[in-house]
């Protein structure tokens, strides 16, 4: 599980008992015990949560038109200008 401090900590939680027995029949048909099971699970689907919160997926003509505006940035407006005069302003 890649680096995991040695200091074990615990995460209780009450759950339905059909869903217990559901996660104990799983475990048990991968050869794992419950807390195995949960926690490798409970792991990968955090890291997937995070992931997906952290990732923007474009359709592909979003990723072209982002593309060519790093290629080809448009002139700076006149909101954009002012906005860079008040930043400069405020790190002085």
């Amino acid at each position: 599980m890649g680096n995991v401090s040695a200091t074990k900590e615990r995460l209780n939680f009450r759950l339905p008992r059909e869903h217990k027995r559901l996660i104990e029949r799983a475990a048990s048909s991968l050869g794992q015990s419950v807390t195995e099971f949960a926690v490798s699970n409970l792991v990968r689907d955090a890291r997937r949560a995070l992931r997906e919160e952290e990732v923007t997926v474009l359709s592909d003509r979003d990723r072209d038109l982002f593309l060519s505006l790093l290629e080809s940035p448009p002139k700076p407006n006149e909101a954009l200008k002012r906005a860079a005069k008040r930043y400069r302003r405020q790190r002085v």
